[in-house]
C-alpha cells in the first residue's frame, strides 16, 4: 500500500517527537509491525485503558509504569496481543522494556508497552528485541504515517489526523493516529490511539483534557459491543512550542475543542473501517433526560445486530430501531412520545409510522455511505451521538479466518 498518499492527510511533525517503524517479522514476514516512539524535553504523558478485567500484558505494564515514572518512549508491537499468556506474558513486557531501555539508555519504567492482534499466543520478545536497534535507526520526526501504517491489524487503511491551533502565546500543533477495525466497543473501543501536542499542559489537566475527549469520541464508537483486552488512548505534551495551555479561558477551550474534534475524527475512521464496514452510521439520540440515558439508547440501537444487518440492506426497517429503544432501559418511556428520523426524513411517531413517510427516499438516503439516525425520546433535554456501521457478510468471513 502507498502510505501517506490517499489515505491519510498531512500529518504535521511535533516538536519533540520522532517515530520508528520497522518489519520485525512478528506474524508475517516483511509487514511493517514494530513501533518505537521517542519523547524529549519536558514531556508529560497520559493515557486511558481499556476496563475489560482481563487486560493484556503491556496494558498492566503500562499503567504500572505511568505511575511510577515519567516514560519518554512508547514500544508498539502488532501481531500478538500478548494477552492471555499469564506470568510468560509478563516476563515478556519485562525483557521488551529491558532491552529497549539498554538499546537507548533509560530506565525499563520509562517505556510504555502495546500490544494488539491475536490474544492468547505467545509473545516473541526475542523478536521484537532484536528488531529495536533497527527501530531506533529509523526515528524521524516525520515518521508519523509509517507509523500509522505499522500499527495496523485488520484496518484496511492507516488512520492519523493533525491540526495546528492558533492561541494567545502561539501556534502549537496536534497530531495523532489510531487503529482499529474490530473487537470495537467503548471503554476503549481492539483500538490504539497516540496522539501528540508540542502545547505545555501541565500532567493533571493534560489527563482532563484526555478524559474528557475519550468521553465524546472513543467511548461513543461500536462495530461489534467487544471490549478488547488492550486498549489504549495515549497523550503526550512535550512543551516545545514555549506555548501554555492553562485550566481555563479562551486557550483552554480552543485547545479542547480542537483535540474533541481530532479524537472524534480518528474515531468515526475507526467505525467507517469496522471489519466488513459498508456504512457510517451516527445515531444521536435527543430530547433525553441525561446524558446516560441518551447514551444507553444510542448504543442499544448501534449494536443491534438486526438494525445493524437492515443498514446493510439499505432498508428502513424502522421497527427494528423502535424495538431496540424499547429494550434500552428507560424507565418510564413513553412510547407515543418517540420520533425516529433518517437524514431528517421522518420515519416514527407518536407509536407507528409516520404519515410524512417516504419509503423510496429514505432507502436512498440509507444506501449512501453514512447517514444519520434521529431518535427524540421526547422527555428532556440531553443528547448523545454513538457512531456505528453495518454488519455484514465480510465481517463474518474477517473473523472467522482471523488465526489462519
Amino acid at each position: 500500500m502507498a502510505v501517506g498518499d490517499a489515505a491519510l492527510p498531512v500529518l504535521h511533525p511535533v516538536a519533540g517527537v520522532r517515530l520508528g517503524t520497522v518489519a520485525a517479522g512478528i506474524r508475517r514476514p516483511g509487514e511493517r509491525d514494530l513501533v518505537l516512539i521517542e519523547c524529549t524535553g519536558s514531556v508529560r504523558i497520559v493515557g486511558v485503558f481499556t476496563r475489560n478485567q482481563f487486560r493484556a500484558a503491556p496494558v498492566r505494564a503500562a499503567e504500572a509504569h505511568l505511575a511510577s515514572d515519567q516514560p519518554r518512549y512508547l514500544l508498539i508491537n502488532t501481531g500478538n496481543a500478548n494477552a492471555g499468556t499469564g506470568a510468560a506474558g509478563e516476563a515478556a513486557v519485562q525483557s521488551n522494556c529491558q532491552a529497549l531501555a539498554d538499546t537507548v539508555g533509560c530506565r525499563p519504567t520509562e517505556v510504555l508497552p502495546y500490544s494488539t492482534g491475536v490474544i492468547g499466543e505467545p509473545l516473541p520478545a526475542a523478536t521484537i528485541n532484536a528488531a529495536l536497534p533497527a527501530a531506533q535507526a529509523a526515528l524521524d520526526e516525520d515518521g508519523w504515517a509509517l507509523a500509522a501504517d505499522g500499527i495496523r491489524t485488520t484496518d484496511t487503511r492507516p488512520k492519523g489526523r493533525s491540526q495546528q491551533i492558533a492561541l494567545s502565546g502561539g501556534t502549537v500543533t496536534l497530531t495523532g493516529i489510531a487503529k482499529g477495525s474490530g473487537m470495537i466497543r467503548p471503554d476503549m473501543a481492539t483500538m490504539l490511539a497516540f496522539i501528540a501536542t508540542d502545547a505545555d499542559i501541565e500532567a493533571g489537566l493534560l489527563r482532563q483534557l484526555l478524559r474528557e475527549a475519550t468521553a465524546v469520541s472513543f467511548n461513543r464508537i461500536t462495530v461489534d459491543g467487544d471490549t478488547s483486552t488492550n486498549d489504549a488512548c495515549t497523550l503526550i505534551a512535550t512543551g516545545q512550542s514555549g506555548v501554555a495551555v492553562d485550566s481555563d479561558g479562551a486557550d483552554r477551550a480552543r485547545f479542547t475543542e480542537a483535540l474533541q474534534d481530532l479524537c472524534q475524527a480518528l474515531a468515526r475512521e475507526i467505525v467507517a473501517d469496522g471489519e466488513g464496514a459498508t456504512r457510517l452510521v451516527s445515531v444521536e439520540v435527543i430530547g433525553a433526560k441525561r446524558v446516560a440515558e441518551a447514551e444507553r439508547v444510542a448504543f442499544t440501537v448501534a449494536e443491534s445486530p438486526l438494525v445493524k444487518t437492515a443498514v446493510f440492506a439499505g432498508d428502513p426497517n424502522w421497527g427494528r430501531i423502535l424495538a431496540a429503544v424499547g429494550r434500552a432501559g428507560v424507565d418510564d418511556l413513553q412510547v407515543d412520545g418517540v420520533a425516529i428520523a433518517i437524514d431528517g426524513l421522518p420515519i416514527a411517531e407518536q407509536g407507528g409510522v409516520s404519515p410524512r413517510y417516504d419509503e423510496a427516499l429514505t432507502c436512498a438516503r440509507m444506501r449512501a455511505d453514512a447517514f444519520t439516525v434521529t431518535i427524540d425520546l421526547g422527555r428532556g433535554e440531553q443528547s448523545a451521538t454513538v457512531w456505528t456501521c453495518d454488519l455484514s457478510y465480510e465481517y463474518i468471513r474477517i473473523n472467522a479466518e482471523y488465526r489462519s
